[in-house]
């Protein structure tokens, strides 16, 4: 079996919805399993409209609602015809109902509370689904859509919900397997799951990649086919560095690394379930189905190089713990850490002396309250404005060639903080937020330009 990925770009209108059913058609002999995101823009838009009638614009927020209604209606008579079928509207308006009567909970409540974020950002695939559903039965695909509350289940860590992997295997042989069985391609919705009660949940942004994954790794699936608005993993993000190149085929390991260091191709959740099944990512794009879609493989066994890609993160604090507490003793970095864990905040970079730690926190919604609580272990400075540059590459620490010429491509760029990975893949660089482009450029020319060979 196959797991079919469309993000909110592949499912944006009726025309990129119908590429979505030349794709599906394409596959049918390898049994796709389909899972799509919220309509580009719409998740946004959710939690914007939720914000907003908690803060007492809940006319606002009806406005909104409308807007939604009026887009998706729109797409279904493009994609079904003028008046669309009622069964497909009769779906959406109820849908969209529930929307409406969440916005009027939260403007009664006057604040927003996690779980009421996830009943709302899960309307968005919660209204593609059905389209897509809709248009593959209307061009005599055989479909049925399945409601993914009932096959990602979850904890109940509402927004960042963390998944229950046995129960989700359980919940795929129940209700997706059958559906497979007779022919059907079930479709579901990305990024939303539940909990052991059965409240709505969600994976947290970009979690549809999650979902697919998951699914995946519990089918034991041929592939995961994530399917965008990119030819696949490039050497750089095209929009800072027009001449990136595509990736043909990169390791598992590469991939995560760039994906957690700002590569938006796919969510960093994606290669985990891949890596321990062992099952190959492919990542197209949804534009360019005739020719393939260009694309990347993602798998254990692709080649080894030097240097495979860049990519960058701005908006990265750097916070800095200084005491001479450190000197020569032990328990100081579980303090620091432990402080970090109660906030549930994950840290990507860790730089140490004798008496200083350096990190940079990869989520800052807590930041405030992770640094009141470093205060009494000693003086703590932030720099906000930071950037971090991955260099990734299986073969990156390979007799320093690399390394060197990465450093050299610096010139006199100020580096704050430099950490080679463990595994020696990942060079990360932080620099100055208004820095990051030119850094950029500068290893992209070094490593991929005219005459450089990573």
């Amino acid at each position: 079996m196959l797991v079919v990925k469309f993000g909110g770009t592949s499912v944006g209108d009726a025309e990129a919805i119908e590429r979505v059913a030349t794709i599906v058609r394409a596959r049918l002999a390898r049994r796709p399993i389909v899972v799509v995101s919220a309509m580009a823009g719409v998740t946004n838009q959710l939690l914007s409209l939720a914000h907003a009638a908690a803060n007492g614009g809940l006319l606002a927020a009806l406005d909104a609602i409308g807007d939604l209604k009026q887009r998706h209606t729109v797409t279904a008579e493009r994609l079904l015809g003028a008046p669309a079928p009622q069964g497909i509207i009769s779906e959406l308006d109820a849908l969209l109902r529930e929307l409406a009567s969440l916005a009027e909970a939260l403007a009664t409540l006057g604040f927003v509370t996690p779980r009421s974020l996830d009943a709302i950002a899960a309307i968005g695939e919660r209204l593609s689904a059905p389209l897509v559903t809709a248009l593959l039965l209307a061009r005599g695909i055989p479909a049925s859509l399945v409601d993914a509350r009932r096959v990602i289940r979850t904890d109940s860590h509402f927004t960042q919900a963390a998944p229950d992997l046995p129960a989700i295997r359980q919940a795929v042989f129940d209700e997706v397997v059958p559906v497979v069985a007779r022919d059907e391609v079930p479709v579901l919705g990305g990024f939303i799951g539940s909990n052991e009660r059965g409240v709505t949940t969600t994976l947290g942004r970009g979690g549809s990649d999650f979902s697919a994954a998951l699914i995946g790794a519990a089918l034991r699936a041929d592939a995961i086919e994530i399917w965008t608005d990119v030819d696949g993993m490039l050497t750089a993000d095209p929009r800072v560095i027009p001449e990136a190149r595509r990736i043909e085929q990169v390791t598992f390991d590469e991939a995560a690394e760039l994906a957690s260091f700002g590569a938006k191709v796919l969510h960093p959740s994606t290669i985990a379930p891949a890596v321990r099944d062992g099952v190959p990512v492919f990542v197209f794009n949804s534009r360019r189905p005739a020719d393939g879609g260009g694309g990347t493989r993602i798998a254990l066994d692709a080649p080894r190089r030097g240097v495979s890609a860049i990519a960058a993160k701005r908006g990265v604090p750097l916070v800095s713990v200084r005491t001479a507490e450190m000197l020569l003793a032990h328990g100081f970095l579980r303090r620091v850490f432990e402080v970090f864990e109660r906030h549930r905040t994950s840290v990507d970079l860790v730089s140490t002396s004798e008496v200083s730690i350096s990190v940079t926190p990869d989520d800052v919604a807590r930041l405030d309250d992770v640094i009141a609580d470093l205060r009494p272990l000693g003086e703590v400075q932030v720099q906000w404005d930071c950037g971090v540059i991955a260099v990734v590459g299986t073969g990156l620490a390979d007799g320093g060639q690399y390394m060197a010429r990465a450093f050299a491509a610096l010139g006199d760029t100020p580096v704050h903080m430099a950490s080679l990975s463990a595994s020696g893949l990942n060079l990360s660089l932080v620099v100055d937020g208004q820095r990051v482009v030119d850094t950029m450029r500068r290893l992209h020319a070094a490593f991929f330009g005219d005459g450089a060979a990573a």
